[in-house]
């Protein structure tokens, strides 16, 4: 069963929480995609439950119930986190993004490094003009338009998406069949997201493409990185360097499965997150 509450911070914002309960579990923080609302991934409930895990997400501002912040970057993440973790009595928790997500966990490892165990990120996004990386290669030409307008500023990418300009995720035939069966879950968290307007999409590709506000060389905890050797939104090369920037890192490519259908491996992520959890000497 999930709870949903609306937790009031200091500077007057709201966030949406959500909460699957169980105060004796180790709290994993879910770090959703673009556009979805911050719903906990049902698909991972019964594992969840095997594990002793307990779900604990938000709507990122601009999403839901959640106040929107614009120009808002990617490290901010970890202050809403920490205060929704406050607020619960949670003292240490893991985090888990997929998509967009990812470089949100992250950031909860670089600026959380006392409270976070271990992060997973699935088909994360890497620094926009990291070093060493061509940042759109083999990325589908929809999300490349979509990102590129963010890179030219905020005014060209409120223009973008009044335009009409189509988003083809070009799924591969894996995504899909991920998507007609146990992931058609995403139905239920995307389709809310833009009810209220395009405003957490237009925040989050801005975050995507500015300085994050901190580097994945200052991620602590252990990392596990999962990537689709055909994801054709995020690409394979963008898991590879993280792997290579993330001290701690662990890369886990799938050559035949995208970007969603990578999903299929979460549940063995999520084995890797209690293993490291229960290893962890402060205990979590």
């Amino acid at each position: 069963m999930v709870t949903e509450t609306d937790l009031r911070l200091g500077d007057g914002r709201t966030l949406h929480v959500y909460d699957t309960g169980g105060a004796d579990r180790l709290a994993v923080f879910w770090h959703h995609g673009t556009p979805n609302i911050g719903a906990p991934p049902a698909p991972l409930f019964a594992a969840a439950d095997r594990l002793g895990l307990r779900w604990v997400s938000h709507d990122r501002p601009g999403y839901g119930g959640s106040t929107r912040v614009p120009g808002r970057d990617v490290a901010s993440a970890a202050a809403d986190v920490a205060a929704v973790a406050d607020a619960l009595g949670i003292a240490r928790f893991a985090v888990m993004g997929h998509s967009g997500g990812g470089p949100h966990a992250l950031a909860c490892g670089a600026l959380l490094p006392d409270r976070v165990v271990a992060v997973v990120s699935g088909a994360g996004l890497a620094p926009y003009g990291a070093a060493g990386l061509d940042w759109f290669a083999g990325m589908v030409p929809s999300g490349v338009a979509s990102l590129r307008s963010a890179a030219a500023g905020r005014a060209a990418k409120e223009s973008y998406e009044t335009s009409g300009a189509a988003y083809d995720p070009e799924f591969t035939p894996a995504d899909l069949a991920a998507l007609h069966g146990v992931w058609s879950w995403f139905g239920s968290v995307v389709g809310p997201a833009t009810q209220a307007g395009p405003g957490g999409l237009i925040d989050d590709e801005l975050a995507y493409v500015a300085p994050w506000g901190f580097r994945p060389g200052e991620v602590v905890p252990p990392v596990l990185l999962l990537h689709g050797g055909r994801d054709g939104i995020v690409p394979a090369a963008h898991g590879e360097w993280l792997a290579g920037h993330c001290p701690r890192a662990e890369l886990r490519r799938y050559p035949e499965d995208g970007h969603i259908s990578v999903l299929r491996h979460a549940e063995s992520a999520l084995d890797w997150l209690r293993e490291r959890a229960n290893a962890d000497p402060v205990g979590a």
